[in-house]
């Protein structure tokens, strides 16, 4: 590096803060920039689909640290900043605008963007995607009592903003293209639990339903699905996924497979280049250095921890197994490891309890937990997860042995 390195980060979501936060933090004393295209400073995004939608929280609730912070620690944070090019060769990034920026390294954390509704009426007013403060913001005058949603989408965000609507007094549909909610992200089992709760708390589902248009003139009136149902609808979100956010990295020649290709310390095949969060995917330790790509906290949080590190001249982080939440009613579902390719469920608690767990086994190898109302069942298989150690499925359906006990002696 110079005499007076500069470490640029582009986008300005958790990934790219808290690599700058723990630069800082470690004592880097370059310079240090963070590129971020929206107006609010770097905030949290898992309580837009819980908290913050149902009024709870406020804008500067959800911001980390306010704008001084960063001045104080010396982090020029660009706000409503775009980054149009990058130059790998010379090491600068081009702004809308035409100012450059060189670096001597540079960390992408540009996200992921939400997939938009390809079909007619998806440009409607009243039709919102859900990824951002803004788009919260547009939604919130319209959870109003009475008012018909109709949520397209059933994974995780589909599902904590239709509880939001139900406790709001909103008349809520979810429509569904596969067999059941939560299908690409876990068994049938939970999404099985789920979908009977939400049920009961009224809200109606449409599964196994595609989109044919969104129906209106000035305004989304409803939705038509391609059996040639109608739905009526105030408002409309779409929660059918997101992509990663590569477009800057294709444009510069860096390797993409299903986000930005990096090795087990975030560092693409450019040596000055890193990826971390959302975008990018990376060998996992836990499970064979398999390349995996992430949507959550927990991810943002270990890629900074890596590229923090690296930049640093550090010994690398010991790495958490993968973990998740979702708030849906009075329910916790709390998420440890990665469930795909399990063959094996082992079912630990009643679900009729409302607080049970289930584990998931790939050849008598514990790989993963969805744990509902059970944060001891879910500390406990992130602790396993994390030494790499595997309790029989016997061990864990034995509800008179507590789980700090099976973890003790698990070996």
């Amino acid at each position: 590096m110079s005499s007076d390195p500069h470490i640029l980060i582009i986008g300005a979501g958790q990934a790219g803060a808290e690599t700058a936060w723990r630069l800082r933090g470690g004592g880097f004393v370059g310079k240090v920039t963070l590129v971020g295209d929206e107006p609010l400073e770097p905030y949290q995004r898992p309580p837009l689909s819980k908290a913050f939608l149902a009024g709870k929280v406020s804008r500067a609730d959800l911001v980390f640290r306010g704008a001084d912070a960063y001045a104080q620690m010396q982090i020029r944070l660009l706000s409503e900043t775009r980054v149009e090019d990058i130059d790998r060769s010379a090491r600068i990034a081009r702004l809308l605008g035409d100012e450059a920026l060189r670096y001597d390294v540079l960390v992408l954390a540009t996200g992921a963007r939400p997939r938009r509704l390809p079909v007619v009426g998806a440009d409607l007013p009243g039709v919102h995607m859900f990824r951002t403060a803004a788009d919260v913001d547009a939604i919130r005058p319209s959870f109003r009592p009475g008012a018909k949603l109709v949520v397209i989408g059933a994974g995780y965000i589909g599902l904590e903003v239709a509880a939001v609507a139900r406790q709001c007094g909103l008349d809520v549909t979810v429509v569904e293209a596969a067999a059941r909610p939560l299908a690409r992200v876990t068994s049938p089992e939970i999404a099985s639990f789920f979908l009977s709760e939400h049920s009961a708390k009224g809200v109606r589902f449409a599964l196994g339903a595609q989109v044919a248009s969104i129906r209106g003139h000035e305004h989304a009136t409803g939705v038509t699905l391609t059996d040639g149902a109608e739905l009526p609808a105030d408002v409309v979100i779409a929660g059918v996924g997101v992509t990663p956010e590569v477009s800057l990295a294709q444009r510069c020649g860096l390797t993409i497979d299903d986000g930005i290709v990096t090795d087990a310390n975030c560092r693409t095949e450019d040596p000055s280049v890193f990826a971390i969060g959302d975008c990018a995917s990376r060998p996992m330790r836990h499970y064979d250095n398999r390349m995996v790509r992430l949507e959550s906290v927990h991810n943002a949080i270990e890629g900074a921890k890596l590229v923090a590190a690296s930049i640093l001249g550090q010994n690398p982080p010991v790495l958490e197994a993968p973990w998740f939440w979702s708030d849906q009613y009075d329910l916790k579902l709390q998420i440890a490891g990665l469930f795909q390719g399990y063959d094996r469920v082992v079912l630990r608690g009643d679900p009729r309890d409302r607080a049970f767990a289930v584990f998931y086994f790939k050849q008598e190898r514990m790989i993963a937990v969805d744990a509902v109302n059970k944060p001891g069942e879910f500390l406990g298989a992130k602790a396993l997860l994390q030494k790499g150690l595997s309790p029989s499925p016997e061990v864990l359906a034995d509800m008179t042995k507590p789980m700090k006990e099976i973890v003790a002696t698990a070996g």
